[in-house]
């Protein structure tokens, strides 16, 4: 099954305090697009960068089965740039800088192909371009997940309220979900969403896990407690490509198997906070993969 990706393809400067480095190639499309290929090699990755974008990482992303056509590469122009300082407890961030470049006028075309993508995964842009993607596909995906953030919720609320409507999957972390229902209890917040449009609602909740919602039911996936994590940068975009090629490899959009889609897709986002970037999960094997998700499940395995 095809698997449409939106989102960044950018360059990071991060620091943590384990380190820092100047420049790396980040952006929300790229963390999604290289874990989503651990279970799918048919993904349509729409995007823009800059000429400086180095070929050896497009290369990459193509032998992973990531289909370019729908990048565009601006001659004689800049990729998107973010540069971030995190705190010592790694749950908070500065912004430091933040170079649209090229984002600053995008306006995503789907190649024919694209418009009959079976599964679409909107990362955080603009809810305009969102929409933009969603106005193009020539049939209804089997399944649309959309990530957003609290920037949208504070100056584009009824845009993105539309999106909304429009999609099976949001995925928000805990904050995001109590600023977009206005409920501070999680439960309460999911029911409220749901009824903007979602079926399903993730909630992410960084280094505790994350919690799945559908209808009266909710599935808690934990964290893995790791002795060192380097960097958070993109652990979120890489738990939406673990989850979402999982479900494209399966086919099957039931509740039992968002289930383990949330574990594949919390393993792979363990793994990206190991190192800097996309450095930890581009070396990773399905046996590697296959471990980590085994020790997710010891984690809640209990007798009655």
């Amino acid at each position: 099954m095809s698997l449409l990706t939106v989102g960044t393809v950018a360059f990071d400067a991060i620091e943590t305090p384990f380190g820092k480095v100047d420049k790396i190639v980040g952006g929300a499309a790229t963390y999604i697009s290289i874990a989503a290929s651990y279970f799918n090699n048919d993904i349509n990755l729409v995007s823009v960068v800059g000429d400086d974008f180095p070929n050896a990482d497009l290369n990459d992303l193509k032998k992973r089965g990531v289909d370019l056509s729908g990048l565009q590469i601006k001659k004689g122009e800049k990729s998107f740039f973010w540069s971030g300082k995190y705190h010592d407890n790694m749950n908070k961030r500065d912004t430091l800088v933040t170079d649209l470049n090229v984002l600053a006028d995008f306006d995503p075309v789907l190649p024919e192909a694209y418009k009959k993508s079976d599964y679409v995964m909107l990362g955080n842009l603009t809810p305009a371009v969102q929409k933009r993607v969603l106005d193009q596909m020539k049939k209804r995906p089997k399944l649309v997940a959309m990530d957003t953030m609290n920037f949208w919720m504070d100056i584009a609320m009824d845009e993105l309220k539309t999106v909304i409507k429009r999609v099976d999957i949001l995925t928000i972390n805990d904050e995001e979900a109590r600023q977009l229902s206005g409920k501070y209890s999680l439960v309460a917040a999911a029911k409220e969403i749901f009824t903007m449009g979602p079926k399903f609602l993730v909630i992410k909740k960084g280094e505790h896990g994350a919690l799945l919602f559908y209808k009266d039911e909710i599935f808690y996936a934990p964290a893995m407690p790791l002795e060192t994590v380097y960097d958070p940068t993109g652990a979120g975009d890489t738990f939406a490509g673990g989850f979402m090629g999982y479900m494209a490899q399966s086919g099957r959009a039931s509740f039992a198997n968002m289930k383990r889609a949330m574990i594949y897709g919390s393993a792979l986002a363990s793994f990206c906070v190991e190192q800097f970037g996309t450095e930890a999960i581009k070396p990773l094997d399905k046996k590697q993969i296959d471990e980590r998700v085994k020790q997710f499940a010891k984690l809640v395995q209990f007798s009655m």
